[in-house]
């Protein structure tokens, strides 16, 4: 089962958010982060940590499935990733960085993929359970200066 081109393309934006909000030049691992952090808070306050923890651990799983170099990686108590990157707090550089944005794997995945399949996992989790106003409200809620339309604003309508 592979990763929906609308969440892909969805984590992809995330990621360009973050890092156009970032006065640094920041690394993808770091990027990759920052917006998994930012939805484990916006639904953290929601429904709270063991509900964000849930939805994670089951994410990493199926996106475990398509890149097995994330087997290192795994989802805290608390709910921070532990092993995808380093820097940031909550154990994040217990394991090491595990995501190899810069070198190229000849036929494997393309870069940045291994954190991008786990932020579009998840984002299809929140969507399925959720359902589409209340994800886009935690989308909203997390990155508040971006407009996220739902598939009524085809017809000209904002949600």
């Amino acid at each position: 089962m592979t990763t929906l081109p609308e969440m892909r393309n969805l984590a992809q934006r995330l990621m360009a958010c973050e890092a156009n909000a970032s006065n640094t030049s920041e690394s993808a691992e770091l990027i990759i982060l920052r917006v998994y952090e930012k939805l484990r808070k916006s639904l953290g306050e929601f429904a709270g940590s063991a509900a964000f923890r849930s939805l994670a651990s089951r994410a990493l799983a199926m996106a475990r499935s398509e890149i097995p170099s994330l087997q290192a990686v795994q989802v805290a108590e608390d709910g921070a990733l532990k092993g995808l990157g380093y820097g940031l707090g909550h154990g994040l550089s217990e394991f090491g960085p595990q995501i190899h944005f810069e070198e190229d794997r000849h036929g494997e995945q393309p870069i940045g993929d291994d954190g991008i399949a786990v932020i579009a996992r998840l984002l299809g989790l929140l969507l399925i359970f959720l359902g589409e106003p209340i994800t886009l409200r935690l989308l909203r809620n997390a990155w508040p200066s971006e407009v996220f339309e739902d598939r009524n604003s085809v017809q000209g309508r904002k949600a």
